[in-house]
């Protein structure tokens, strides 16, 4: 009987511990995911409305590296924490079909769009300023993008560089990075 609740128990803790709904679409969907009608100009006078920072994410569905994004970092409570109080953000799918509005007007399904903005990779994150000026293109709106997955210490540096506006100083994000990991942070 020991012996049982034991397995039992060595099985629940190697499990996943913060496992993230599916969507019907094969993709995660944490709590924090606004759906819009991905028309970015809406989405962004929604975001500065709520006093946030427009953040969108393509992923794909069965991309290995987003589920571990949404497993072991977006999970974690000082990132959880960021995105909540400072990001409104929007999810697209890097197959879908679901239409999207850019910026500059121009209306393409999601898969169409992420061609036209270079995006190869899932996880990857744009972070827009409060502000687009007209006419322009989200990828070239953008004060940041993250291709890919990246830990922690990195993602959490990216969220806080990009809310504290490190971009308008003309700080590097790789030596903002270096200093808080020089002082522990």
């Amino acid at each position: 009987m020991l012996r049982r609740l034991a397995l039992a128990a060595g099985l629940a803790l190697s499990s996943p511990a913060l496992a993230v709904e599916l969507g019907d679409d094969g993709l995660h969907k944490p709590t924090w995911l606004r759906e819009t009608f991905k028309d970015l100009r809406e989405d962004l006078a929604e975001a500065n409305a709520e006093g946030k920072r427009l953040m969108l994410i393509y992923e794909q569905r069965g991309c290995i590296y987003c589920t571990e994004m949404h497993e072991k970092v977006f999970t974690d409570s000082a990132i959880e924490k960021l995105i909540r109080d400072h990001y409104f953000v929007v999810q697209l799918n890097l197959f879908g079909d679901v239409e999207v509005t850019d910026f500059d007007g121009t209306t393409l399904s999601e898969k169409q769009m992420a061609l036209r903005w270079g995006v190869m990779f899932t996880p990857t994150l744009i972070f827009l300023p409060e502000e687009v000026p007209q006419g322009v293109s989200a990828p070239d709106a953008a004060v940041a993008m993250m291709p890919g997955s990246f830990g922690k210490g990195m993602t959490e540096a990216l969220l806080i560089w990009v809310r504290d506006h490190g971009y308008d100083s003309g700080e590097n994000f790789q030596k903002f990075v270096a200093e808080r990991m020089a002082t522990g942070n």
